[in-house]
């Protein structure tokens, strides 16, 4: 379950809008943005699906439409486009949630991996979706790209968000579900480790472009 739901979803949000930022400025945070929509999308609906079982498309669409995720952004778009002022305390109040909650995952990730042997955390089945998910799925992508003369801007950041790591998701919904969490998490840990290495590398290669 959790190798089918790392290669839907990755850590293109937390991990990849500060990327891409870096790396294309203010445009490229905003079609990193424009790029998770599909991927948010697939997380809530096909993603969680893979862990709770349900495959009826009703209750799927249902689930993506009144998701306090799916909402919120909802609600983001809806206040950017009528530019409606938020009062002081509540901004503040949801900036500062906000900004908990990578640290809150990481917690979640933590406690689950204290219990798992750490000498097994680079186990062959781990290693072999880090780089199918660093990698491979980047490189398919830059082909893709290259194959249909692609903006270069566009080609970056479709192959940098690519080739970003498991999300947190991943070990919290495992944990959720009773789907074998620690297995979940040393994905999350070992991609996000392994990751510091590709990141860079796929940086250098776009460069180029």
């Amino acid at each position: 379950m959790s190798l089918r739901y790392g290669l839907i979803c990755s850590n293109a949000g937390f991990l990849g809008n500060p990327v891409a930022e870096g790396m294309f400025g203010e445009t490229g945070l905003a079609m990193a943005n424009v790029f998770l929509i599909p991927l948010r999308i697939m997380m809530w609906s096909s993603g969680l699906g893979i862990y709770t079982g349900n495959n009826d498309w009703k209750s799927t669409v249902k689930k993506v439409i009144t998701h306090p995720c799916i909402l919120a952004c909802l609600a983001g778009v809806l206040i950017m486009c009528l530019q409606v002022p938020i009062p002081a305390v509540p901004k503040n109040v949801i900036q500062t949630i906000g900004r908990c909650n990578t640290a809150l995952s990481m917690m979640v990730i933590g406690m689950i991996l204290a219990g798992a042997d750490i000498r097994l955390l680079f186990d062959q089945e781990v290693l072999a979706y880090s780089v199918l998910r660093l990698a491979v799925m980047p490189a398919l992508v830059y082909g893709v790209c290259r194959l249909f003369s692609m903006p270069s801007l566009v080609t970056g950041i479709c192959v940098v968000l690519t080739g970003m790591p498991a999300g947190a998701t991943t070990s919290i919904l495992a944990s959720k579900y009773h789907a074998d969490e620690i297995f979940a998490t040393k994905l999350v840990v070992v991609s996000t480790v392994l990751s510091m290495v590709t990141i860079p590398l796929w940086s250098m290669a776009l460069a180029e472009i």
